[in-house]
C-alpha cells in the first residue's frame, strides 16, 4: 500500500513538472481520492484536469513500456482472437502484434503480473506489455469479437444435422424447442451480434445457394453470407414459432412479435415474414426496452424549435403532426412527447400499429384489422373514454383524418404522424385526403418534419475538402455561401468500425401555424400557404438545418446530399 502511494505521488509529480496540472487541481484530486479510493490518475481524468491520452503517455514513460492508441492501431483480428474473448475481457487485454520474441499485448494494468502470467499460459507464448486506454479496449473488443464465426459454425452444425429428404416442409408439428439444438444457438448468436453493435434490424434472406444475414447499423445494412442454404427453413421456422406465427403457412406474409433478453438488454422484436423466390424472407425490428425513453430536450432540436414545440404539446386542444418517411425517427419523437406529457392528471390513449414501446399509465391500443379493430373504429370508441390526449400512430385515410380533426375540435390534444416529405406539403396532403380547409385551419397547431443522418465519429473526425461535385451541388441548391465553411468527416477507426460515423442525429423543420397561414388554409389556397410558409420566422428548411449541422461538424456533406434526394 505504501509503495502504491509513492507511485501515485510520483505520477502526480511528473504531471506537475510537465505543467499538465496545477497544485490546486492536485489538492482537489487527492481530497477526492480520500473519499473514493480511486487511483489518482483516474480521478484527474474524471475531473477533467488532464486528457486520458496525455496521462497514459506519462505512465508509459514511468513504466518504460510503449503506449498504444487503439483508435488508429491496425488490429489483426486473427491475432486478437488468439486470446479467447472471456480472457480478453477478464484480464482487460488485447493481442496487438507478433514480434520476434513473443506477442505484444495491450493491457489496462500492465503492472498486474498475475494477469501477465495467466496470459502467457493461455497464449503459450512470452508476451511484451503495452499500455492502452480502457475505453478504447472496450470498443476494440466489441468490434473484433463479433459473432460472425459463431454464426457460421452453428450454421454448419445445423446443416449437418438436418436431413432435407426426411423433412416434411409442410409440417406444422416440427418444433425446434430443445435448448441444445444448433438452430437455437445460431439464432442466439445472430441476436448477440446485433445487440453488440446496436443494430436496429435483422434481415434473414434466402438466396439461390446461400443464406444472407444482414443487420442494419445506423441506417446502413451490413451483410454476412452463410454457405448453408439448408438451414434457412429451420431458422425461419424457429423464428415463426417464437413469434406466434403459423409455421405451416409459407405462401402469405405474416406479422408477429416476441421478447428476448440479449447481453443484459431486453428487446421487443417485431417480426415480418414475406414469401420470396427462394423461400421466406424474415425481417426483425429490434426495440430496446432497456433504454429509457428519450427526453424531449435530448432529441437534438434547435433551441428555437424545442421552445415552440414544447409549448405546443401543452396546448389544451389541437392537432400536432410529425412528418417524414419511414425510418426518419417520427416514432421516437412521438414517444418522447408522450413521455413529457405523461402526468397523473391527464389521461392519454394511443392507437398504434404496432405498439413499439410500452408506457406506464398510458392506455395503448394495438390495431388488429383481422377483427376489424381499425384506426377509425378504435378512434370512434376512445372519444367516449374521456381522454385528454390522443396519439394516433398514423393518419392513413380520410376517415382517420376526419376523426382526428373532430377530436381536436372537441377539446383534445391529438398527436399523429403523416408520410410527407416536409412541413409545407403536409397541409396540401391533408386537403388532398379530403379534409376541409377551414377545419384543418381551426385545429392544426404545428407541423414538425424530420430526418435522420449519420453523425461523424468524434474519435476520428478530421477536416475535409469538398469534392468538385459537392461544390457544384451546393451552388445548384442555392447555398453557395457555405463554400467558405470548414467541413469535417470521419476517417474511420475502431470506435466506428471504420465507417467514419457513430450513431445518428435528427434534423428538424418546424412550421408553426400563424394567422396568415391559417387564413390561407381556411380558403384551401395551397399556393399562398407555400409562399407564406417559407417567410415564417421559425421556419428553416430541412436542407438549411442539415447544412448548419455540417458546418458545426456534426455530419457530412455527403449525408445531407443523400437526405436531400428524399426531399
Amino acid at each position: 500500500m505504501i509503495m502504491q502511494r509513492s507511485k501515485k505521488s510520483y505520477i502526480a509529480e511528473m504531471l506537475l513538472e510537465k505543467k499538465l496540472i496545477t497544485d490546486k487541481q492536485l489538492t482537489t484530486a487527492l481530497a477526492e481520492q480520500e473519499k473514493t479510493g480511486k487511483k489518482i490518475g483516474r480521478i484527474l481524468v474524471e475531473l477533467g484536469y488532464i486528457d486520458e491520452v496525455n496521462l497514459l503517455r506519462i505512465l508509459s514513460e514511468q513504466l518504460h513500456i510503449p503506449f498504444v492508441d487503439l483508435k488508429d492501431y491496425p488490429l489483426d483480428s486473427n491475432l486478437v482472437r488468439l486470446l479467447p474473448e472471456f480472457y480478453a475481457r477478464h484480464f482487460r487485454a488485447i493481442v496487438l502484434k507478433r514480434e520476434p520474441d513473443g506477442l505484444l499485448v495491450g493491457m489496462i494494468d500492465p503492472q498486474d503480473f498475475i494477469a501477465q502470467e495467466e496470459l502467457e499460459r493461455i497464449l503459450q507464448e512470452k508476451i511484451k506489455r503495452a499500455l492502452i486506454s480502457e475505453e478504447d479496449l472496450q470498443y476494440a473488443l466489441d468490434n473484433t469479437y463479433r459473432r460472425f464465426e459463431d454464426i457460421s459454425r452453428f450454421a454448419e452444425t445445423l446443416s449437418a444435422e438436418l436431413n432435407p429428404e426426411a423433412q416434411d416442409i409442410f409440417s406444422d408439428t416440427q418444433v425446434f424447442s430443445s435448448e441444445d439444438m444448433p438452430v437455437v444457438n445460431l439464432l442466439r448468436s445472430i441476436f448477440e451480434d446485433a445487440a453488440q453493435v446496436n443494430a436496429s434490424d435483422i434481415h434473414i434472406e434466402p438466396g439461390d445457394n446461400v443464406l444472407r444475414i444482414r443487420i442494419r447499423i445506423d441506417g446502413v445494412l451490413h451483410e454476412q453470407v452463410v454457405e448453408e442454404k439448408a438451414i434457412t427453413q429451420a431458422l425461419v421456422q424457429r423464428i415463426k414459432l417464437i413469434s406466434g406465427l403459423n409455421i405451416a403457412e409459407k405462401r402469405l406474409p405474416q406479422d408477429g412479435r416476441f421478447s428476448v433478453s440479449v447481453r443484459g438488454k431486453n428487446f421487443d422484436v417485431r417480426v415480418s415474414t414475406l414469401p420470396v423466390q427462394y423461400g421466406e424472407s424474415v425481417v426483425m425490428r429490434l426495440l430496446n426496452q432497456s433504454v429509457d425513453l428519450l427526453k424531449l430536450d435530448r432529441l437534438g432540436m434547435p433551441h428555437s424549435v424545442y421552445e415552440y414545440y414544447h409549448r405546443a404539446i401543452y396546448a389544451t386542444y389541437g392537432l400536432l403532426l410529425i412528418v417524414g418517411p419511414t425510418g426518419s425517427g417520427k416514432t421516437t419523437t412521438l414517444y418522447a412527447s408522450l413521455n413529457e406529457l405523461n402526468k397523473p392528471e391527464d389521461k392519454i390513449i394511443t392507437v398504434e400499429d404496432p405498439i413499439e414501446y410500452r408506457l406506464p399509465r398510458i392506455n395503448q391500443i394495438q390495431v388488429n384489422t383481422k377483427i376489424n379493430l381499425t384506426f377509425s373504429n378504435v378512434l370512434r370508441s376512445i372519444l367516449r373514454q374521456d381522454p385528454d390526449i390522443i396519439m394516433i400512430g398514423e393518419l392513413r385515410d380520410y376517415e382517420t383524418v376526419e376523426i382526428a380533426i373532430r377530436a381536436a375540435m372537441t377539446g383534445h390534444l391529438v398527436l399523429s404522424t403523416l408520410h410527407t416529405n416536409d412541413t409545407i406539403s403536409t397541409a396540401v396532403r391533408l386537403l388532398d385526403m379530403g379534409a376541409a380547409g377551414y377545419l384543418v385551419a381551426g385545429v392544426l397547431r404545428a407541423v414538425l418534419a424530420q430526418r435522420l443522418v449519420r453523425r461523424i465519429c468524434p474519435q476520428c473526425i478530421m477536416d475535409y475538402i469538398l469534392s468538385d461535385s459537392e461544390k457544384v451541388w451546393l451552388e445548384t441548391v442555392g447555398h453557395g455561401e457555405y463554400l467558405t465553411s470548414v467541413f469535417k468527416y470521419g476517417k474511420g477507426c475502431q470506435f466506428c468500425r471504420h465507417t467514419g460515423y457513430s450513431g445518428r442525429v435528427a434534423i428538424f423543420e418546424l412550421l408553426p401555424m400563424s394567422n396568415e397561414l391559417i387564413e390561407a388554409l381556411r380558403h384551401s389556397d395551397t399556393g399562398a400557404f407555400a409562399r407564406l410558409a417559407v417567410k415564417q420566422p421559425l421556419y428553416r428548411s430541412l436542407l438549411q438545418t442539415g447544412l448548419d449541422m455540417v458546418v458545426r461538424g456534426v455530419t457530412t456533406v455527403r449525408e445531407i446530399i443523400n437526405m436531400a434526394g428524399e426531399i
